[in-house]
């Protein structure tokens, strides 16, 4: 079975104060192997770059209102005018909010959503074939 990836290389901003941060190259990365995460990988810097990995769902949703708790929350806001996503990721290693332009994300998720609609996840893993073959 051929596996689409959908992915996009962006800016991000490690927001270290409410006026300073610093940028972060990312890339999100969406595979339909993996139907229902999203894949970030942020490079700080550092000789290993940072993976995350959540719900898709949890991307879509905090596009348009606050989401998640515990590792994960996301929400919409503006600042300076520009539409953004903040993202508050917490670790073992430390917490890190990050800003991310919303028109790119959302540009990104709506590519990710045109090929594995909401829902239709699951036969991307082929369960329903395998379920079939065995209630056969």
């Amino acid at each position: 079975m051929q596996h689409t990836v959908v992915e996009r290389d962006l800016e991000l901003t490690l927001v270290l104060s409410p006026e300073r941060g610093i940028p972060v190259p990312a890339r999100l990365t969406y595979r339909t192997d993996d139907p229902y995460a999203v894949h970030i990988v942020f490079h700080v810097g550092s000789e290993h770059p940072v993976h995350w990995t959540f719900a898709r769902e949890l991307l879509v949703e905090g596009v348009f209102r606050p989401c998640g708790h515990g590792d994960v929350r996301i929400w919409p806001t503006t600042l300076d005018g520009q539409a953004v996503v903040l993202l508050a990721l917490s670790s073992p290693d430390g917490d890190a909010l990050l800003e991310a332009p919303a028109p790119q994300v959302s540009a990104w998720l709506e590519r990710s959503l045109r090929v594995v609609p909401p829902g239709s996840e699951s036969e991307q893993l082929g369960l329903d074939d395998g379920l079939a073959e065995l209630l056969a």
